[in-house]
């Protein structure tokens, strides 16, 4: 049959074809299955206008009143958008000329006036009936599919999507349910009750219940994974096995609402590799450059609400940092460790998720950890010149309120807190039990030093304590007894502490490294407690280096407080600075390591990133950086949102505050503690012990050994 069904806007001209009943040419039957309403609820009735053609030749009479003429406010159509990509929408406002749609599942600030009728002069085509130039996805949703769901956290008017999946599909004929954990939605109707509600597409109420991965740092309540509620289908009988809501990690929405959208419509797909996640990047031939917001009246972080910009950046994770009001100190670290490469992968290529330790009172519930997976998606997608770090200052400033301000914070403080933050939040040990701290009491340093790592591992294992932790061997001597103390400590920067020299331009570090070296003797604020004499001494301490990690931060104590010679009791804050000169390709710390060198890893270094300082004190001036690229290795200069080329030589300045480096060759977990453990289990497998001479006796936990008797050997017969 041949006809046009004009009883909807949705309805087009049909191609000549077999014939075919209104049933079949609606989909009714397969919608009446699906929906459940076959055998149930009778048959479907549809009211239809139908027009005949006179013969083939003839024409429509009915042509004239095309879609164009029939569009009123609250219709539901297809719409292009500049880009020339179609979405669903509705029609807000209708003139003699144009047509105001709001795209389905995008802002307000993205409706658009389209052309109401072909020939009109304008680049976009006029709205199609729905469905007409969008497929209709939402019908054929199901179980294991993929969505994009708006995160339920974000603003109104910039709202964060993620990918989810379906996990459940409820039929049209369900009762509604009260949806909990949703995502605050922006344009709203009447719903006749004079209460206003989100969008739903046609109306229609179906619901679905997705997983939001990403979502998972939300979920409050405990436990995480409650048992499976079940659901009778009242179709056939069967039993349906649908996991309970956890919202907003795993909750209902709207099918037809602006909380979801198709695949791919706000996170372009990427594709799988195990390659290192790094981009291209090309610059388009007639694309601007990004204009880059200069600092009003030279105060930094004013005068402006700062937000993202679009660009081209310089180099692959190279992007300016809008500073939010003081938080140079912020933007200078967060340039330095976002060029930590193995932490960068691991965050970029989503393994941070099944790490991340909810419970552990320590950290924040893998927020921060959340937030600066983020922050360094952002950084790597290659969409931005410059970023403005919000949610991850906002985030870092919930949990540490020191930072919830617009003041001046010393940037050494702020990397502590946040590796440390980090490291919490994402600790391998779930149950923390009690550890008693070690001391060596007679022990041989190599033991010593490799029962005090087991007994941190107890409480602390995380891709942190892989590549950014060492141990150095601490010594303390009472002067007055001589009693000591041997302990090993872990450490994640080394302050070094700066010692001016005459008639120099400027410090070598090798000078403040054997300074470091050489030990001192504690003042009375930090006296030591001698249980010989029983009493608080100014003991002697030694720190040695055991090992060093991976990644190497090297503090450089440029603050501090000296007596003031006219006023008894009083401080002087000071500043030292001079110049230090410090190698950019080769730090060797093998001199300074006590513990086992691997040939395979050495302690040799070389310099990425400097977190530098003007200004008189810490918690006053400007904080920059200066980074060599993890993926070019050429190295730029961050102040703030501005970035541009530079050398590792430029950083070598008396502002080099924070010294950043990494291991040139090779690589060795917990500073080659692994290997050292691994060969100490594979001694006492051998019967060997950690010295490795066949035979030895071996230490347990509490320095006891296992006492053998030797064979008598028999004399021979005379």
């Amino acid at each position: 049959s041949k006809g046009k069904g004009v009883g909807s806007p949705g309805a087009n001209r049909l191609k000549e074809r077999d014939a075919l009943t209104v049933e079949q040419w609606l989909g009714l039957e397969e919608m009446a299955i699906r929906e459940g309403s076959l055998h149930s609820s009778g048959p479907v009735v549809v009211e239809l206008l139908i027009e005949i053609q006179a013969s083939p030749s003839s024409s429509w009479e009915r042509e004239p009143l095309e879609l164009g003429n029939r569009l009123q406010v609250g219709d539901y159509v297809d719409a292009q958008d500049s880009a020339r990509k179609w979405y669903e929408a509705i029609v807000r406002e209708v003139t003699p000329e144009t047509v105001k749609v709001h795209y389905f599942g995008w802002g307000s600030k993205w409706d658009t006036n389209l052309p109401r009728n072909k020939g009109i002069n304008s680049k976009l085509n006029p709205p199609a009936p729905l469905w007409t130039k969008t497929a209709r996805w939402r019908e054929q949703i199901k179980v294991g599919d993929e969505v994009e769901i708006r995160e339920s956290t974000s603003m109104v008017q910039r709202p964060k999507w993620h990918r989810a999946t379906v996990l459940a599909v409820g039929k049209q004929t369900d009762p509604p349910r009260e949806l909990e954990g949703t995502a605050e939605l922006e344009v709203l109707e009447d719903n006749g009750a004079g209460k206003k509600v989100p969008l739903k597409l046609l109306k229609r109420m179906r619901q679905i219940l997705v997983e939001v991965p990403q979502e998972i740092h939300n979920y409050t309540a405990t436990p995480l994974t409650p048992p499976p509620i079940q659901n009778t289908n009242s179709l056939d009988g069967r039993v349906e096995t649908i996991p309970a809501a956890q919202p907003p990690f795993r909750r209902w929405v709207d099918l037809y609402g602006e909380e979801i959208c198709k695949v791919n419509t706000h996170k372009t797909a990427k594709k799988q590799t195990n390659s290192p996640a790094t981009l291209n990047y090309t610059m388009e031939s007639q694309r601007k450059p990004v204009e880059v917001m200069k600092p009003f009246n030279n105060i930094h972080g004013s005068g402006f609400v700062r937000e993202s910009l679009r660009g081209i950046p310089p180099a692959p994770g190279t992007v300016g940092l809008h500073n939010l009001g003081n938080s140079c100190y912020m933007n200078s670290i967060l340039q330095c460790i976002n060029h930590i490469k193995p932490i960068t992968q691991y965050f970029l290529k989503g393994e941070y998720l099944k790490e991340v330790n909810k419970n552990n009172p320590l950290g924040t519930g893998g927020r921060i950890a959340t937030a600066y997976s983020s922050f360094l998606s952002d950084i790597w997608t290659g969409e931005f010149s410059i970023l403005a770090p919000r949610l991850l200052k906002q985030t870092v400033s919930c949990f540490a309120p020191q930072f919830n301000n617009n003041y001046q914070h010393d940037s050494q403080e702020f990397c502590q807190y946040l590796m440390d933050g980090l490291h919490e939040d994402l600790n391998r040990v779930k149950t923390k039990p009690y550890v008693e701290q070690m001391e060596a009491n007679g022990m041989e340093d190599s033991q010593a030093a490799m029962e005090s790592w087991k007994k941190h591992l107890l409480r602390h294992d995380s891709i942190f304590v892989d590549h950014t932790q060492g141990m150095h061997r601490s010594h303390l001597t009472c002067p007055s007894c001589g009693k000591e103390s041997i302990k090993f400590d872990v450490y994640s920067s080394i302050s070094l502490p700066l010692v001016p020299a005459k008639n120099r331009p400027s410090i070598p570090l090798k000078d403040c490294l054997d300074q470091f070296a050489a030990g001192e003797q504690l003042d009375e604020h930090n006296a030591w407690y001698c249980s010989s004499c029983k009493k608080h001494v100014c003991a002697l301490k030694l720190i040695t280096l055991w090992n060093t990690p991976d990644v190497l931060v090297l503090h450089l104590k440029r603050f501090t407080f000296e007596k003031c010679p006219t006023v008894d009791g009083r401080l002087i804050r000071r500043k030292i600075e001079e110049k230090v000169d410090f190698p950019i390709d080769r730090l060797d710390l093998s001199s300074y390591v006590l513990g086992p060198k691997d040939p395979e890893a050495p302690p040799i270094y070389k310099l990425f990133g400097v977190s530098e300082h003007t200004g008189t004190t810490a918690n006053s001036g400007h904080y920059t950086a200066t980074v060599r690229n993890s993926e070019d290795g050429n190295w730029y200069r961050h102040n703030d949102s501005a970035v541009g080329t530079t050398s590792g030589d430029a950083a070598m300045t008396g502002g080099a505050y924070l010294l950043f480096y990494q291991r040139t060759k090779g690589s060795v977990r917990w500073a080659g503690m692994e290997k050292q453990i691994l060969l100490e289990e594979q001694r006492k497998r051998d019967g060997g012990g950690l010295n490795g001479s066949m035979g030895a006796a071996v230490e347990d936990a509490d320095g006891f050994r296992e006492v053998t008797k030797k064979k008598k050997k028999k004399k021979p017969f005379s």
